[in-house]
């Protein structure tokens, strides 16, 4: 796995072209013998002008190798003493494999030569090996060719057959100094997981002295890489995904102890820094509001299981709520109330494998339960964990003291690097934010500067992911207000926007819509950006009105900023209209939301068209707001909604394809068409053989409130 790991991230490196891995079949004599020439040329004289900090001796010994072979090749092309047509078949052969070797050869170098230092010493042992592969092949390939069959000068017979002696068994080559290197970086981690913090000195003398990562820029650039070797790998990596995320943490600790906070770096931020992975930053916010299925939870803890384990009774509990159960003296079945036969535990490994997966796919953390006889290969994997905790915790205290403290071009860098630590992980947030950065993040939010609000308002969003830190941020003097500001007046398009989605994650807490409501332009804000703003800003807008609608003393406020006009108007918009009808089903809920709506001349054609034309989520929410609107808003906008000529098919329609939220509020809406149509209200009638039985079918008129589910 880990050969393919290395030639697989070798081509993602640099893409070669097909001919690396297929034979020139196609090509004649004279053409192979030409191609030949010219890539073994170009591959000594390219590598000659590269410097190799790792892999030496291997890289010089191919190359002499390939020296070799370029004299042997130009003979045979150059030669007037026979013609290209003589060529024995066994030499052709020979050649079209040569063919594959420099190929393989070039994308090997290339690859010693592009790669971070710290990451060709991670793979030190695995590119050694592919050295020694090349030169296996390359010593089998000698020993067939069919050398005193072709007409040479005495020299370069000489060469090869020299270079066939040298070839032959060849050894594997491991640098012993390169490989205490890579012993000592594992010191490391095993220091960090052990709750140690090594030595300046020593990071020093390994980092600056024996690698020569001799700035703030180039750390930089060896995260950068290790961050994308774990990317673009997806799993398949040795070391694990796990371990490498231990050594980010742990370089990018050594680059703020011992290059502090640089102005380069700045400068090189301005100059252009590297925009993070774009995605719907609703998304990973989204995710703070799964619910765990009830079958992953313990029926004691009600928390998700962590060591699933199965009692007499056949019935399923976490390993530790349960034997503290059994050891606080009870001998029956919690769940079932029947008595225990035995007090012996088993493992539900299908369970837990079922719990491992769902946290994979949501991106909920999982952490491995500690058994008595947790393996070798468990405790090994907990180590890099812990050491990355403990890393980042290092780090972020460094981070801390340079907000508070530190100049203006410090104060940006270290609001970049806590927007970045903060990105993943609920022990980060959790952490950074009791460790007191929100105040001087705050603060960040006023800069004259696009890349530190931009960064401070980013960093503020990914904080407010975790629960605990809304209050945090909420209760910190100025700080909503400042979050509001940055909405309205951000220095750059993606601060808007990141703005916006703080105040949605935000106003996920029912006790902080009103504030966040009642703040001056808050509201007003949002409905422009929703109004203007790129996909992913309306997103977050859509969002947050949507959780602000929920809240009954905002529906005014809403009116007066003219957001609904807002919503109404991003009904036509695909990736938001869900959203916007979802809110629009809120507002509608009070007359003068409902008045409101009934205003915008065109709320009801484009409901309507939605129920045609939208998503089943799109659907169930616009003939919600229909229904809401049906009732809140009097006999005008009751006529209004039930005059539109399509309205009956697609009412039949949903009752029979919509989701099932749907088919109740088409069936509580056709009844008030129905009353409607027995008081002559509607002219066109609801005359269907089967429209008795269809509304009767689904009951009474039932009210579901509307939730974060239908985003």
């Amino acid at each position: 796995m880990a050969t393919a790991a290395i030639f697989s991230s070798m081509r993602r490196r640099r893409s070669p072209s097909v001919e690396a891995f297929l034979a020139p079949v196609d090509l004649s004599e004279v053409a192979l013998v030409q191609t030949l020439v010219a890539i073994s040329s170009e591959l000594v004289s390219c590598v000659s002008d590269k410097v190799f900090f790792f892999q030496r001796r291997n890289s010089r010994c191919l190359i002499r190798k390939i020296e070799v072979l370029v004299v042997l090749l130009e003979y045979v092309k150059d030669s007037e003493s026979g013609s290209m047509s003589t060529l024995p078949s066994t030499a052709i052969l020979c050649f079209k494999e040569l063919y594959l070797l420099l190929y393989r050869s070039k994308i090997l170098l290339d690859y010693c030569a592009q790669s971070s230092k710290l990451w060709l010493l991670l793979q030190n042992p695995s590119i050694s090996s592919h050295f020694h592969d090349l030169n296996q092949e390359i010593s089998t390939l000698l020993d067939v060719f069919p050398l005193n069959d072709l007409e040479l000068s005495d020299d370069v017979r000489e060469q090869v057959e020299l270079l066939q002696k040298q070839a032959r068994n060849p050894k594997l080559y491991v640098d012993e100094s390169d490989e205490g290197l890579r012993v000592k970086l594992f010191s490391f981690l095993d220091d960090f997981g052990n709750g140690r913090i090594p030595n300046h000195g020593d990071l020093r003398l390994f980092f600056v002295e024996r690698l020569w990562i001799r700035d703030s820029i180039s750390f930089r650039r060896e995260i950068e890489f290790l961050e994308e070797q774990i990317v673009n790998h997806e799993g398949d990596i040795e070391p694990t995904a796990c371990v490498l995320n231990g050594f980010v943490a742990i370089v990018r600790y050594c680059r703020f102890l011992l290059f502090g906070f640089e102005e380069d770096e700045v400068l090189f931020l301005s100059r252009g820094q590297k925009k993070p992975r774009k995605g719907l930053i609703a998304r990973e916010i989204a995710d703070t509001f799964l619910t765990v299925p009830k079958d992953f939870c313990c029926p004691i803890s009600l928390e998700l299981m962590r060591d699933p384990v199965i009692v007499s009774t056949g019935q399923t509990y976490d390993r530790s709520s349960i034997t503290r159960w059994i050891e606080e003296g009870h001998c029956t079945c919690p769940k079932t109330g029947q008595m225990l036969d035995h007090t012996r535990l088993v493992p539900n490994r299908a369970l837990r494998n079922l719990i491992v997966q769902w946290c994979t796919a949501h991106g909920v953390p999982y952490d491995p339960p500690e058994t008595r006889d947790a393996s070798a290969e468990s405790f090994a994997a907990a180590c890099p964990i812990k050491a990355a905790v403990e890393a980042n915790r290092a780090t972020a205290t460094l981070l801390i003291k340079q907000l508070a403290d530190g100049s203006q071009g410090a104060q940006t860098i270290a609001s970049r690097e806590i927007r970045l630590l903060t990105k993943t992980g609920k022990e980060n947030r959790a952490f950074i934010a009791g460790a007191g950065a929100i105040p001087h993040l705050r603060k960040l939010l006023s800069s004259s500067s696009p890349i530190a609000q931009e960064n401070s308002v980013t960093a503020m969003l990914n904080l407010s992911i975790h629960d605990k830190n809304k209050r945090l941020i909420i209760d910190e003097d100025g700080c909503l207000t400042s979050i509001v500001e940055v909405l309205k007046l951000g220095l750059t398009t993606e601060a808007r926007e990141n703005a916006a989605a703080t105040l949605f994650s935000l106003s996920a807490v029912h006790d902080f819509k009103k504030r966040i409501a009642d703040q001056e332009g808050a509201i007003e804000a949002l409905a422009g950006l929703l109004r203007v703003g790129t996909s992913r800003g309306k997103k977050d807008a859509v969002m947050a009105l949507f959780n602000l609608s929920t809240h009954t003393d905002n529906c005014a406020r809403m009116i007066k900023a003219r957001a609904v006009a807002e919503l109404v108007g991003a009904l036509q918009n695909e990736g938001v209209a869900e959203e916007a009808a979802g809110a629009l089903a809120l507002i509608v809920r009070q007359p003068i939301g409902a008045e409101a709506v009934g205003k915008e001349e065109m709320a009801v054609s484009r409901l309507i068209t939605m129920m045609r034309c939208g998503t089943p989520r799109g659907k169930e929410n616009a003939v919600a707001a229909l229904l809401e609107l049906c009732r809140s808003g009097g006999a005008a906008a009751t006529e209004r909604v039930l005059k539109t000529p399509a309205l009956a098919g697609l009412l039949q329609t949903l009752l029979f394809t919509g989701t099932k939220r749907a088919r109740r509020k088409a069936a509580s809406l056709a009844r008030v068409f129905h009353r409607c149509e027995n008081t002559s209200l509607h002219p066109s009638g609801f005359r269907n053989g089967n429209s008795t039985t269809n509304i009767s079918t689904f009951g009474g008129d039932v009210s579901v409130p509307m939730s974060l589910s239908v985003l």
